[in-house]
């Protein structure tokens, strides 16, 4: 089997060494030729993975067309950059040729989740998404993973989850796609309050109350959109929200510590780079409230990035809601 990894970031590159170590023949494709010939040349992404080294059997290019034809895509690219991505690779890609998105958001421009876009752009490859509690420079290193990949068919799922699965990469399969999508594109949203706390130096009380909150919410608007209660308190909804709230090397937490410890939204971006969460939150809100769902967490982070409200006035905003049943 021939796959296909589009995007040469830390993602993109940790990928392509599972797909490398199940076995595969691996195409890693970046859209700057002269990053791929300094990736193929060095065998090391020294821009986004530094000190990981590139499987033997990966191959880099920048020019697909002359890349043999892939058995499975992967899409790696970040949420906001997925459709341009597809549309750049749709004449190479043959049809019937599953495609795979390994990235967490919602489409700002469209309000579109990740799935659709890959449904709309490659109408002739089934689309998955892949998804969970997963850093790239662990899962490159090959440190024990668990994910979850979902498609509307469980058994092509499984098939997927086959042909990528490794002894150190384990794939749960699902047909709740829409389930696990969500979890992927809230988390991030929420990792954003998670960071503010622990920069405000609010203590782990309040952080662990955030945090508890904050899958409350999660499950809240997954189960309006008809997400299955395993999907959510599985891999790619708790899961990935527990690692994301707790660890500095998520770039949605660190951003939010930024924030915390008093630097400009501005700034804060500036430093940290793509934090998915900042293109997710307002989408997110405006979905929630279309479904008549309360986020608070989330909107006072959208609220934070926008620049409508300062960080001491979310919070106190968000400890004076009323008394109620937890729910």
């Amino acid at each position: 089997m021939h796959v296909v990894v589009a995007g040469a970031g830390a993602w993109g590159t940790a990928l392509a060494n599972v797909a490398a170590r199940a076995g595969r023949e691996v195409t890693l494709w970046a859209r700057d030729g002269a990053r791929a010939a300094e990736i193929a040349q060095s065998r090391e992404n020294k821009r986004y993975l530094s000190g990981v080294r590139l499987a033997d059997a990966i191959e880099v290019t920048a020019d697909l067309a002359a890349a043999p034809p892939p058995a499975l895509m992967l899409f790696a690219t970040p949420a906001q950059a997925l459709r341009d991505a597809a549309q750049a690779i749709s004449g190479a890609l043959p049809a019937g040729v599953p495609v795979v998105v390994c990235a967490k958001g919602i489409e700002r421009r469209t309000g579109a989740w990740m799935t659709e876009i890959l449904a709309q752009e490659l109408p002739a490859n089934p689309p998955a998404i892949l998804s969970g509690p997963s850093f790239a420079r662990d899962v490159a290193k090959g440190l024990p993973t668990a994910v979850t990949l979902a498609a509307a068919e469980e058994g092509a799922a499984a098939a997927l989850a086959d042909a990528l699965g490794t002894p150190t990469f384990r794939l749960y399969h699902t047909d709740d796609v829409r389930g696990v999508e969500i979890g992927g594109a809230a988390k991030n949203v929420l990792a954003i309050a998670s960071g503010i706390v622990a920069g405000r130096g609010l203590g782990a009380s309040a952080h662990a109350a955030l945090v508890a909150r904050s899958f409350a919410e999660l499950a809240r608007f997954g189960r309006s959109c008809g997400a299955r209660t395993e999907t959510l308190t599985g891999l790619s909804g708790l899961g990935d929200l527990v690692l994301t709230c707790n660890a500095p090397q998520s770039r949605n937490f660190s951003l939010g510590h930024a924030l915390g410890r008093g630097e400009t939204v501005a700034d804060a971006r500036r430093a940290i780079g793509l934090a998915e969460g900042v293109h997710t939150a307002p989408v997110l809100v405006a979905l929630a409230q279309a479904r008549g769902v309360e986020m608070p967490i989330a909107a006072s982070v959208d609220a934070i990035l926008a620049g409508r409200i300062d960080i001491e006035p979310a919070i106190k905003s968000l400890l004076a809601r009323p008394q109620r049943a937890e729910s």
